[in-house]
């Protein structure tokens, strides 16, 4: 099966992101210019920093029910956590990520996937002449589709929301791409990869970052206890002979062990497989932000 390390995966420098503390169901960040309070439930343990920073952040979240909540503005805030619609960039390497806070507490932007969005860009050293094709699934608002066209692959980006697949084309723009600089499907996951199967594609990366649950834009059920299998399968058969796959989950019931199972029912290849972590600017516990396993076969050094 390859080997299984159940460790946190290096995080890069990340300009635009720091996690500056954690704790008692909340974090605390910076992205760009703005300072973020909102909740998690991996944060169990006391936090560190004084009462007076949390409540300086320029933005908080409030939970209003199990289906969401408001953010609310801090007195100093910049003028760019003001507007009705906040919006603003959060550099990475050479891409703006826009930074466009919901009304689920999520920001378009996952810090935590900056380990794997370098693990890629290392492993395009791998390949030789032409741009090797890269199918990103589940690939939400594009920022590891732009990274990964920034680092010289050919991009297939995956998602089921028109409203990700237009955010994605915002972050193209925001980071000096063309919109037409990558293949942009809006599609039921599952449904694209099959019926690339029977055209006979192939790709040299795939990158899989799905939700516990999710529908498809003509109702197609994702639940991923029940569909990552089909899926991993339907994907093996898409793989070029050097290739690797990465393979993300959060706020499940799974294991990096789990996860590194499943993908070593792909033909040949090692695998590795460990935790995303964000470490913290100020010198407090790393937070914990999901599971993650990399498969790669025939890869010229481990990136």
């Amino acid at each position: 099966m390859g080997r299984v390390n159940p460790a946190a995966f290096e995080h890069p420098p990340f300009a635009g992101h720091a996690l500056l503390d954690s704790g008692s169901g909340e974090k605390l960040e910076r992205f760009g210019e703005v300072v973020l309070r909102r909740p998690d439930p991996q944060a169990l343990w006391s936090r560190r920093a004084a009462p007076e920073v949390w409540d300086g952040a320029d933005l908080r979240f409030v939970r209003e029910s199990d289906r969401g909540g408001r953010w609310e503005v801090g007195p100093d805030a910049p003028e760019v956590a003001r507007k009705s619609a906040p919006e603003w960039p959060c550099q990475f390497a050479e891409a703006r990520l826009l930074v466009r806070p919901t009304a689920f507490k999520h920001l378009g932007v996952f810090p935590e996937q900056a380990a794997n969005w370098r693990w890629v860009a290392r492993a395009r050293a791998s390949f030789e002449g032409e741009a090797p094709r890269l199918l990103n699934l589940f690939g939400y608002t594009g920022s590891a589709s732009v990274l990964a066209l920034q680092a010289g692959y050919e991009v297939t980006h995956v998602d089921a929301s028109r409203t990700a697949i237009a955010w994605a084309l915002d972050n193209l723009e925001a980071s000096g791409l063309s919109r037409k600089a990558m293949r942009l499907i809006c599609d039921d996951t599952l449904a694209f990869v099959r019926r690339e199967v029977r055209r006979g594609a192939s790709y040299e990366g795939v990158l899989l970052d799905p939700p516990h649950y999710g529908r498809g834009p003509s109702g197609e059920i994702w639940r991923f206890e029940e569909s990552i299998a089909a899926l991993l399968d339907a994907v093996g058969k898409l793989l070029a002979p050097r290739a690797f796959v990465v393979l993300s989950a959060y706020a499940m019931g799974t294991s990096p062990m789990a996860l590194a199972n499943l993908l070593a029912e792909l033909e040949g290849g090692e695998v590795e497989a460990g935790e995303l972590a964000l470490p913290c600017e100020g010198g407090g516990p790393a937070l914990p932000a999901g599971f993650c396993a990399r498969w790669s076969r025939d890869l010229l050094s481990a990136p």
